[in-house]
Protein backbone atom coordinates (compact mmCIF):
# COMPACT_ATOMS: atom_id res chain seq x y z
CA UNK A 1 0.00 0.00 0.00
CA UNK A 2 1.35 3.55 -0.82
CA UNK A 3 2.31 5.89 1.89
CA UNK A 4 -0.69 8.33 0.63
CA UNK A 5 -3.34 6.03 1.27
CA UNK A 6 -2.57 5.13 4.87
CA UNK A 7 -4.65 6.28 7.33
CA UNK A 8 -3.92 9.79 9.11
CA UNK A 9 -3.68 7.96 12.60
CA UNK A 10 -0.91 5.61 11.44
CA UNK A 11 0.83 7.90 8.84
CA UNK A 12 0.87 10.55 12.38
CA UNK A 13 2.30 7.52 14.02
CA UNK A 14 5.08 6.55 11.35
CA UNK A 15 5.82 10.04 10.98
CA UNK A 16 6.49 10.58 14.97
CA UNK A 17 8.20 7.44 15.92
CA UNK A 18 10.02 7.95 12.64
CA UNK A 19 11.64 11.27 13.09
CA UNK A 20 11.84 9.88 17.01
CA UNK A 21 14.24 6.88 16.24
CA UNK A 22 16.41 8.95 13.58
CA UNK A 23 16.98 11.47 16.34
CA UNK A 24 17.91 8.44 18.58
CA UNK A 25 20.40 6.46 16.28
CA UNK A 26 22.06 9.86 15.53
CA UNK A 27 22.37 10.40 18.73
CA UNK A 28 23.99 7.29 19.31
CA UNK A 29 26.11 7.80 16.22
CA UNK A 30 27.16 10.63 17.52
CA UNK A 31 27.86 9.45 20.62
CA UNK A 32 29.60 6.25 19.94
CA UNK A 33 31.80 8.11 17.22
CA UNK A 34 33.24 10.60 19.82
CA UNK A 35 33.88 7.99 22.45
CA UNK A 36 35.88 6.12 20.14
CA UNK A 37 37.74 9.21 18.73
CA UNK A 38 38.33 9.93 22.93
CA UNK A 39 39.62 6.56 23.28
CA UNK A 40 41.82 6.37 20.51
CA UNK A 41 43.29 9.31 21.50
CA UNK A 42 43.79 8.50 25.60
CA UNK A 43 45.19 5.11 23.85
CA UNK A 44 47.77 6.79 21.85
CA UNK A 45 48.93 9.18 25.33
CA UNK A 46 48.76 6.51 27.39
CA UNK A 47 50.90 3.97 25.01
CA UNK A 48 53.32 7.28 24.14
CA UNK A 49 53.68 7.72 28.12
CA UNK A 50 54.31 4.20 28.46
CA UNK A 51 56.71 3.94 25.89
CA UNK A 52 58.71 7.35 27.18
CA UNK A 53 58.96 5.12 30.96
CA UNK A 54 60.40 2.57 29.53
CA UNK A 55 62.60 3.65 26.91
CA UNK A 56 63.98 5.97 29.87
CA UNK A 57 64.29 2.66 31.66
CA UNK A 58 66.04 1.45 29.36
CA UNK A 59 68.99 3.46 28.87
CA UNK A 60 71.73 1.69 30.60
CA UNK A 61 71.04 -1.94 29.58
CA UNK A 62 71.67 -0.70 25.44
CA UNK A 63 74.46 1.70 26.96
CA UNK A 64 76.10 -1.35 28.55
CA UNK A 65 74.55 -4.15 26.17
CA UNK A 66 73.00 -6.31 28.78
CA UNK A 67 70.52 -8.26 26.90
CA UNK A 68 69.47 -10.08 30.10
CA UNK A 69 68.23 -6.76 32.01
CA UNK A 70 66.51 -5.32 28.98
CA UNK A 71 64.18 -8.92 28.51
CA UNK A 72 63.22 -8.20 32.34
CA UNK A 73 62.26 -4.34 31.77
CA UNK A 74 59.76 -5.57 29.28
CA UNK A 75 59.05 -8.35 30.74
CA UNK A 76 57.77 -5.64 33.15
CA UNK A 77 54.82 -4.86 30.83
CA UNK A 78 53.41 -8.16 31.25
CA UNK A 79 51.17 -5.84 33.94
CA UNK A 80 49.90 -3.95 31.61
CA UNK A 81 47.45 -6.25 29.51
CA UNK A 82 46.93 -4.59 26.97
CA UNK A 83 50.43 -4.64 25.45
CA UNK A 84 50.70 -7.73 23.48
CA UNK A 85 53.96 -7.27 22.23
CA UNK A 86 57.39 -5.27 22.65
CA UNK A 87 61.56 -4.98 21.53
CA UNK A 88 64.33 -3.03 21.99
CA UNK A 89 66.64 -2.18 18.96
CA UNK A 90 69.69 -1.27 19.09
CA UNK A 91 71.49 1.95 18.01
CA UNK A 92 72.17 -0.33 14.61
CA UNK A 93 68.64 -1.19 14.11
CA UNK A 94 69.38 -5.01 15.33
CA UNK A 95 66.71 -6.54 17.34
CA UNK A 96 68.35 -6.88 21.66
CA UNK A 97 65.29 -7.60 23.52
CA UNK A 98 61.66 -8.66 23.08
CA UNK A 99 58.07 -9.31 24.59
CA UNK A 100 56.83 -12.11 25.28
CA UNK A 101 60.70 -13.47 24.94
CA UNK A 102 59.78 -16.84 23.46
CA UNK A 103 58.12 -15.09 20.31
CA UNK A 104 60.02 -15.61 17.03
CA UNK A 105 61.69 -13.09 15.60
CA UNK A 106 59.26 -13.14 12.65
CA UNK A 107 56.55 -12.04 14.72
CA UNK A 108 58.15 -8.54 15.22
CA UNK A 109 59.16 -5.18 12.53
CA UNK A 110 62.45 -6.59 11.08
CA UNK A 111 63.97 -3.05 11.51
CA UNK A 112 62.53 0.32 13.63
CA UNK A 113 60.25 2.45 11.89
CA UNK A 114 59.42 6.05 11.84
CA UNK A 115 58.51 7.48 15.79
CA UNK A 116 55.48 8.26 16.86
CA UNK A 117 52.27 5.84 17.28
CA UNK A 118 49.27 4.60 14.69
CA UNK A 119 46.10 2.45 14.43
CA UNK A 120 46.76 -0.28 12.13
CA UNK A 121 45.14 -3.87 11.89
CA UNK A 122 43.55 -3.92 14.68
CA UNK A 123 46.14 -2.43 16.56
CA UNK A 124 48.00 0.26 18.33
CA UNK A 125 51.84 0.23 17.54
CA UNK A 126 54.43 3.01 17.83
CA UNK A 127 58.21 3.64 18.13
CA UNK A 128 60.07 5.43 20.62
CA UNK A 129 63.19 6.67 20.46
CA UNK A 130 65.81 5.43 23.46
CA UNK A 131 67.97 8.59 24.83
CA UNK A 132 70.16 9.40 27.59
CA UNK A 133 68.81 12.84 27.62
CA UNK A 134 66.91 14.64 24.92
CA UNK A 135 68.72 15.68 22.14
CA UNK A 136 71.71 13.79 23.14
CA UNK A 137 72.81 10.83 20.95
CA UNK A 138 70.05 7.75 20.56
CA UNK A 139 70.63 4.15 22.14
CA UNK A 140 68.52 2.43 20.19
CA UNK A 141 64.73 2.11 19.86
CA UNK A 142 61.65 0.67 21.85
CA UNK A 143 58.65 -0.61 19.83
CA UNK A 144 55.17 -1.51 21.83
CA UNK A 145 51.90 -3.42 20.44
CA UNK A 146 48.57 -2.46 21.84
CA UNK A 147 45.87 -4.69 21.16
CA UNK A 148 42.16 -2.86 21.52
CA UNK A 149 39.99 -5.35 22.97
CA UNK A 150 39.30 -2.96 25.57
CA UNK A 151 37.47 -0.13 23.66
CA UNK A 152 35.37 -3.39 21.53
CA UNK A 153 34.30 -4.24 24.84
CA UNK A 154 32.98 -0.63 25.71
CA UNK A 155 32.03 -0.38 22.51
CA UNK A 156 29.92 -3.95 22.78
CA UNK A 157 29.04 -2.74 26.47
CA UNK A 158 27.72 0.98 25.02
CA UNK A 159 26.27 -0.75 21.96
CA UNK A 160 24.26 -2.63 24.65
CA UNK A 161 23.04 0.24 26.23
CA UNK A 162 22.40 2.23 23.18
CA UNK A 163 19.77 -0.86 21.97
CA UNK A 164 18.24 -0.77 25.54
CA UNK A 165 17.59 2.85 25.77
CA UNK A 166 16.66 2.97 22.13
CA UNK A 167 13.78 0.02 23.18
CA UNK A 168 12.80 2.22 26.52
CA UNK A 169 13.02 5.22 24.53
CA UNK A 170 10.76 3.93 21.51
CA UNK A 171 8.36 1.95 23.94
CA UNK A 172 7.80 5.70 25.17
CA UNK A 173 8.00 7.68 22.29
CA UNK A 174 4.67 5.00 20.62
CA UNK A 175 2.87 5.45 23.43
CA UNK A 176 3.28 9.31 23.32
CA UNK A 177 2.74 9.51 19.96
CA UNK A 178 -0.25 7.34 19.95
CA UNK A 179 -1.54 10.26 22.45
CA UNK A 180 -0.37 13.21 20.50
CA UNK A 181 -1.60 11.86 17.10
CA UNK A 182 -5.74 11.66 18.68
CA UNK A 183 -5.21 15.35 19.57
CA UNK A 184 -4.64 15.84 15.43
CA UNK A 185 -6.29 12.71 14.09
CA UNK A 186 -9.61 13.11 16.40
CA UNK A 187 -10.99 16.52 14.87
CA UNK A 188 -9.92 15.21 11.08
CA UNK A 189 -11.86 12.46 11.49
CA UNK A 190 -14.09 13.92 13.20
CA UNK A 191 -14.56 16.00 10.14
CA UNK A 192 -14.21 13.33 7.56
CA UNK A 193 -17.51 11.27 9.10
CA UNK A 194 -19.04 14.69 9.18
CA UNK A 195 -18.92 15.08 5.79
CA UNK A 196 -19.87 11.41 4.85
CA UNK A 197 -22.72 11.55 6.76
CA UNK A 198 -23.42 15.39 4.84
CA UNK A 199 -23.13 13.60 1.42
CA UNK A 200 -24.81 9.89 1.99
CA UNK A 201 -28.27 11.46 3.72
CA UNK A 202 -27.95 15.28 2.33
CA UNK A 203 -28.97 16.83 5.43
CA UNK A 204 -26.86 19.74 5.62
CA UNK A 205 -28.16 19.87 9.80
CA UNK A 206 -25.32 18.28 10.97
CA UNK A 207 -22.61 19.75 12.62
CA UNK A 208 -18.73 18.92 13.25
CA UNK A 209 -17.47 18.64 16.84
CA UNK A 210 -15.16 21.17 17.19
CA UNK A 211 -12.15 20.29 18.99
CA UNK A 212 -10.08 23.18 19.61
CA UNK A 213 -9.05 26.36 19.01
CA UNK A 214 -6.07 25.64 16.73
CA UNK A 215 -5.86 25.48 13.00
CA UNK A 216 -8.05 22.33 12.66
CA UNK A 217 -10.57 23.97 14.85
CA UNK A 218 -10.85 26.46 12.57
CA UNK A 219 -11.10 24.34 9.70
CA UNK A 220 -14.07 22.93 11.71
CA UNK A 221 -15.59 26.40 11.98
CA UNK A 222 -15.45 26.96 8.10
CA UNK A 223 -16.73 23.48 7.66
CA UNK A 224 -20.01 24.30 9.59
CA UNK A 225 -20.04 27.49 8.30
CA UNK A 226 -20.38 26.26 4.72
CA UNK A 227 -22.90 23.62 5.85
CA UNK A 228 -24.84 26.12 7.04
CA UNK A 229 -24.75 28.33 4.19
CA UNK A 230 -25.73 25.34 2.07
CA UNK A 231 -28.47 24.52 4.29
CA UNK A 232 -29.61 28.34 4.06
CA UNK A 233 -29.45 28.23 0.24
CA UNK A 234 -31.31 24.61 0.28
CA UNK A 235 -34.33 26.07 2.63
CA UNK A 236 -34.17 29.18 -0.08
CA UNK A 237 -34.37 26.95 -3.01
CA UNK A 238 -37.09 24.44 -1.33
CA UNK A 239 -39.30 27.86 -0.38
CA UNK A 240 -38.98 28.45 -4.30
CA UNK A 241 -39.53 25.43 -5.68
CA UNK A 242 -42.88 25.13 -3.33
CA UNK A 243 -43.84 28.45 -4.57
CA UNK A 244 -43.22 27.97 -8.29
CA UNK A 245 -44.98 24.14 -7.98
CA UNK A 246 -48.23 26.23 -6.56
CA UNK A 247 -48.25 28.51 -9.46
CA UNK A 248 -47.37 25.96 -11.82
CA UNK A 249 -50.04 24.10 -10.38
CA UNK A 250 -52.27 27.02 -10.56
CA UNK A 251 -51.20 28.25 -13.87
CA UNK A 252 -52.17 24.61 -15.13
CA UNK A 253 -56.02 24.62 -13.57
CA UNK A 254 -56.56 28.04 -15.55
CA UNK A 255 -55.43 26.65 -18.88
CA UNK A 256 -57.01 23.59 -18.38
CA UNK A 257 -59.97 26.15 -17.70
CA UNK A 258 -59.34 28.35 -20.67
CA UNK A 259 -59.19 25.05 -22.97
CA UNK A 260 -62.27 24.02 -21.51
CA UNK A 261 -63.49 27.62 -22.40
CA UNK A 262 -61.89 27.67 -25.50
CA UNK A 263 -63.11 24.29 -26.62
CA UNK A 264 -66.98 25.29 -25.77
CA UNK A 265 -66.40 28.67 -27.32
CA UNK A 266 -64.89 26.63 -30.23
CA UNK A 267 -67.94 24.18 -30.33
CA UNK A 268 -70.32 27.31 -30.05
CA UNK A 269 -68.76 29.17 -32.89
CA UNK A 270 -68.21 26.28 -34.97
CA UNK A 271 -72.35 25.28 -34.25
CA UNK A 272 -73.32 28.92 -35.16
CA UNK A 273 -70.93 29.20 -38.29
CA UNK A 274 -72.12 25.86 -40.12
CA UNK A 275 -76.20 26.47 -39.60
CA UNK A 276 -76.19 29.61 -41.84
CA UNK A 277 -73.25 27.90 -44.05
CA UNK A 278 -74.91 24.58 -44.48
CA UNK A 279 -78.43 26.87 -45.07
CA UNK A 280 -76.38 29.17 -47.40
CA UNK A 281 -75.05 25.42 -49.44
CA UNK A 282 -78.66 23.73 -49.54
CA UNK A 283 -79.81 26.99 -51.13
CA UNK A 284 -77.35 27.90 -53.74
CA UNK A 285 -77.80 23.69 -54.15
CA UNK A 286 -81.79 24.08 -54.94
CA UNK A 287 -80.96 27.25 -57.03
CA UNK A 288 -78.33 25.15 -59.28
CA UNK A 289 -80.34 22.10 -59.46
CA UNK A 290 -83.96 23.90 -59.76
CA UNK A 291 -83.86 27.47 -60.44
CA UNK A 292 -87.16 29.17 -60.43
CA UNK A 293 -86.37 30.23 -63.66
CA UNK A 294 -84.15 30.32 -66.13
CA UNK A 295 -80.70 31.54 -64.45
CA UNK A 296 -78.22 33.78 -67.05
CA UNK A 297 -74.47 32.15 -67.49
CA UNK A 298 -73.64 35.05 -64.83
CA UNK A 299 -76.24 33.97 -61.97
CA UNK A 300 -74.90 30.65 -62.95
CA UNK A 301 -71.53 31.43 -62.40
CA UNK A 302 -71.87 33.74 -59.02
CA UNK A 303 -74.06 31.01 -57.79
CA UNK A 304 -71.81 27.90 -58.28
CA UNK A 305 -69.45 30.41 -56.49
CA UNK A 306 -71.54 31.08 -53.40
CA UNK A 307 -72.02 27.14 -53.53
CA UNK A 308 -68.40 26.35 -53.62
CA UNK A 309 -67.09 28.91 -51.09
CA UNK A 310 -69.87 27.86 -48.21
CA UNK A 311 -68.53 24.55 -48.89
CA UNK A 312 -64.78 25.28 -48.61
CA UNK A 313 -65.69 27.21 -45.31
CA UNK A 314 -67.23 23.94 -44.09
CA UNK A 315 -64.52 22.18 -44.67
CA UNK A 316 -62.33 24.85 -43.27
CA UNK A 317 -63.94 24.25 -39.98
CA UNK A 318 -64.01 20.72 -39.80
CA UNK A 319 -59.83 21.32 -40.20
CA UNK A 320 -59.82 23.73 -37.68
CA UNK A 321 -61.86 21.81 -34.85
CA UNK A 322 -59.92 18.62 -36.09
CA UNK A 323 -56.53 20.67 -35.28
CA UNK A 324 -57.55 21.83 -31.91
CA UNK A 325 -58.64 18.40 -30.80
CA UNK A 326 -54.66 17.58 -31.45
CA UNK A 327 -53.74 19.45 -28.89
CA UNK A 328 -55.09 17.56 -25.92
CA UNK A 329 -55.45 14.24 -27.37
CA UNK A 330 -52.62 12.01 -26.11
CA UNK A 331 -51.74 9.43 -28.73
CA UNK A 332 -52.84 5.84 -28.28
CA UNK A 333 -50.15 3.71 -29.45
CA UNK A 334 -50.33 0.18 -31.18
CA UNK A 335 -48.47 -1.92 -33.59
CA UNK A 336 -49.65 -1.09 -37.21
CA UNK A 337 -48.77 -2.38 -40.39
CA UNK A 338 -47.59 0.87 -42.16
CA UNK A 339 -47.48 -1.00 -45.57
CA UNK A 340 -51.43 -2.04 -45.64
CA UNK A 341 -52.19 1.55 -43.73
CA UNK A 342 -50.76 3.21 -46.85
CA UNK A 343 -52.69 1.55 -49.52
CA UNK A 344 -55.83 1.42 -48.04
CA UNK A 345 -55.76 5.20 -47.54
CA UNK A 346 -54.46 5.69 -50.84
CA UNK A 347 -57.76 3.20 -52.23
CA UNK A 348 -59.64 5.72 -50.07
CA UNK A 349 -58.84 8.77 -51.52
CA UNK A 350 -59.04 7.67 -55.46
CA UNK A 351 -62.73 6.29 -54.37
CA UNK A 352 -61.56 2.66 -54.73
CA UNK A 353 -61.15 3.09 -58.52
CA UNK A 354 -57.37 2.82 -59.39
CA UNK A 355 -56.51 5.78 -61.78
CA UNK A 356 -54.62 4.63 -64.70
CA UNK A 357 -53.08 7.84 -64.96
CA UNK A 358 -51.24 7.35 -61.54
CA UNK A 359 -48.10 5.09 -60.33
CA UNK A 360 -48.35 4.60 -56.59
CA UNK A 361 -45.80 2.12 -55.29
CA UNK A 362 -45.67 1.06 -51.42
CA UNK A 363 -41.90 -0.39 -50.49
CA UNK A 364 -41.94 -2.77 -47.40
CA UNK A 365 -42.23 -0.52 -44.72
CA UNK A 366 -42.82 -2.71 -41.68
CA UNK A 367 -44.86 -1.77 -38.52
CA UNK A 368 -44.73 1.03 -36.36
CA UNK A 369 -46.12 1.77 -32.93
CA UNK A 370 -48.91 4.76 -33.30
CA UNK A 371 -52.03 5.77 -32.98
CA UNK A 372 -53.49 4.46 -36.26
CA UNK A 373 -56.23 7.17 -36.06
CA UNK A 374 -53.30 9.97 -36.21
CA UNK A 375 -51.37 8.18 -38.35
CA UNK A 376 -53.91 6.93 -41.07
CA UNK A 377 -54.44 11.58 -40.86
CA UNK A 378 -51.07 11.82 -41.55
CA UNK A 379 -51.24 9.93 -44.52
CA UNK A 380 -54.67 11.23 -45.73
CA UNK A 381 -52.82 14.51 -45.87
CA UNK A 382 -49.78 13.95 -47.24
CA UNK A 383 -51.11 10.95 -50.22
CA UNK A 384 -54.20 14.05 -50.56
CA UNK A 385 -51.31 16.68 -51.00
CA UNK A 386 -49.38 14.62 -54.03
CA UNK A 387 -52.49 13.55 -55.69
CA UNK A 388 -53.48 17.38 -55.58
CA UNK A 389 -50.19 18.38 -56.83
CA UNK A 390 -49.36 15.76 -59.41
CA UNK A 391 -53.30 16.50 -61.03
CA UNK A 392 -51.61 18.27 -63.58
CA UNK A 393 -48.84 15.46 -65.05
CA UNK A 394 -49.23 13.14 -67.32
CA UNK A 395 -47.81 10.33 -65.57
CA UNK A 396 -48.10 10.74 -61.90
CA UNK A 397 -46.15 8.97 -59.15
CA UNK A 398 -46.16 8.75 -55.80
CA UNK A 399 -43.92 6.58 -53.66
CA UNK A 400 -44.31 5.67 -49.78
CA UNK A 401 -41.04 4.46 -48.66
CA UNK A 402 -38.26 3.90 -46.38
CA UNK A 403 -35.03 5.87 -46.82
CA UNK A 404 -32.88 4.48 -43.76
CA UNK A 405 -33.45 2.47 -40.35
CA UNK A 406 -30.94 2.65 -37.68
CA UNK A 407 -30.20 3.80 -34.28
CA UNK A 408 -31.95 7.19 -34.93
CA UNK A 409 -34.95 5.00 -35.62
CA UNK A 410 -36.53 4.67 -39.25
CA UNK A 411 -37.12 7.54 -41.68
CA UNK A 412 -40.21 7.28 -44.20
CA UNK A 413 -41.08 9.15 -46.72
CA UNK A 414 -43.76 10.30 -49.13
CA UNK A 415 -43.24 11.14 -52.48
CA UNK A 416 -44.02 12.71 -56.01
CA UNK A 417 -43.27 14.03 -59.19
CA UNK A 418 -45.92 16.96 -59.28
CA UNK A 419 -45.33 20.85 -58.98
CA UNK A 420 -43.26 20.85 -56.67
CA UNK A 421 -42.05 24.46 -54.56
CA UNK A 422 -39.20 26.78 -53.88
CA UNK A 423 -37.23 25.43 -50.64
CA UNK A 424 -36.84 28.92 -49.64
CA UNK A 425 -40.10 29.24 -48.42
CA UNK A 426 -39.88 26.10 -47.02
CA UNK A 427 -40.03 27.53 -43.65
CA UNK A 428 -44.09 28.77 -44.18
CA UNK A 429 -44.94 24.96 -45.05
CA UNK A 430 -45.94 23.18 -41.90
CA UNK A 431 -47.77 27.00 -40.54
CA UNK A 432 -51.15 26.84 -40.16
CA UNK A 433 -52.88 28.52 -42.97
CA UNK A 434 -49.82 28.98 -44.75
CA UNK A 435 -50.47 28.04 -48.53
CA UNK A 436 -47.33 28.34 -51.12
CA UNK A 437 -50.08 27.79 -54.15
CA UNK A 438 -52.09 30.40 -55.92
CA UNK A 439 -55.69 29.87 -54.03
CA UNK A 440 -56.97 29.40 -57.97
CA UNK A 441 -54.54 26.37 -58.77
CA UNK A 442 -54.99 24.36 -56.25
CA UNK A 443 -57.74 23.82 -53.79
CA UNK A 444 -56.98 23.57 -49.83
CA UNK A 445 -56.97 25.15 -46.42
CA UNK A 446 -53.50 25.47 -45.32
CA UNK A 447 -54.63 23.24 -42.69
CA UNK A 448 -53.50 20.02 -43.52
CA UNK A 449 -49.64 20.32 -43.07
CA UNK A 450 -49.71 22.23 -39.92
CA UNK A 451 -52.10 18.96 -38.97
CA UNK A 452 -49.37 16.17 -39.65
CA UNK A 453 -46.17 18.11 -37.80
CA UNK A 454 -48.48 18.44 -35.03
CA UNK A 455 -49.37 14.26 -35.05
CA UNK A 456 -45.75 13.60 -35.78
CA UNK A 457 -44.30 15.59 -33.10
CA UNK A 458 -46.95 14.15 -30.51
CA UNK A 459 -45.55 11.03 -31.13
CA UNK A 460 -42.08 12.04 -30.61
CA UNK A 461 -41.13 12.38 -34.41
CA UNK A 462 -39.92 14.82 -36.86
CA UNK A 463 -41.04 15.91 -40.38
CA UNK A 464 -39.74 17.95 -42.94
CA UNK A 465 -39.91 18.67 -46.82
CA UNK A 466 -37.53 18.35 -49.80
CA UNK A 467 -38.48 19.95 -53.22
CA UNK A 468 -37.47 21.45 -56.56
CA UNK A 469 -40.14 23.52 -58.55
CA UNK A 470 -41.52 21.46 -61.60
CA UNK A 471 -39.62 18.46 -59.84
CA UNK A 472 -42.00 17.21 -57.50
CA UNK A 473 -41.88 17.00 -53.38
CA UNK A 474 -40.68 14.53 -50.68
CA UNK A 475 -41.84 14.79 -47.33
CA UNK A 476 -40.03 12.89 -44.58
CA UNK A 477 -41.28 12.03 -41.47
CA UNK A 478 -39.96 9.77 -38.32
CA UNK A 479 -42.10 7.89 -35.60
CA UNK A 480 -39.49 6.42 -32.64
CA UNK A 481 -40.59 3.61 -31.07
Amino acid sequence: MQFQNVPIQRKLMVLMLGTSMLVLVLTCTAFLGYDVYAFRQTSMRQLSTLGDFVATNSTAVLAFDNADDATEILGALKAERHITAAALYDKSGRLFARYPADRPDAEFPATPQADGYHFAGGYLTGFTPVVQVRGSQRLGTLYLKSGLEEMYARLRLYGSIAVLIAVVLSLLAYGLSRKLQQQISRPILALAETAKAVSNQRDYSVRALKLGEDELGLLTEAFNHMLEQIQQQNLALQRAYDELEARVRDRTAELAAANKELEAFASSVSHDLRTPLRAINGLAEILLKNPPGELTAEARRCITLIHRGSSEMDQLIDSIMAFSRLSHEAPARQEIDLTALSHDVFRDLVGGKPDQRVAFRVQPLGTVSADPTLLRQVLVNLLANALKFTRKANRAVIEVGLVRSDDDGPVYFVKDNGVGFDMEQADRLFVMFQRLSHQGEFEGTGVGLAMVRRIIERHGGEVWAEAEPGAGATFFFTLPR
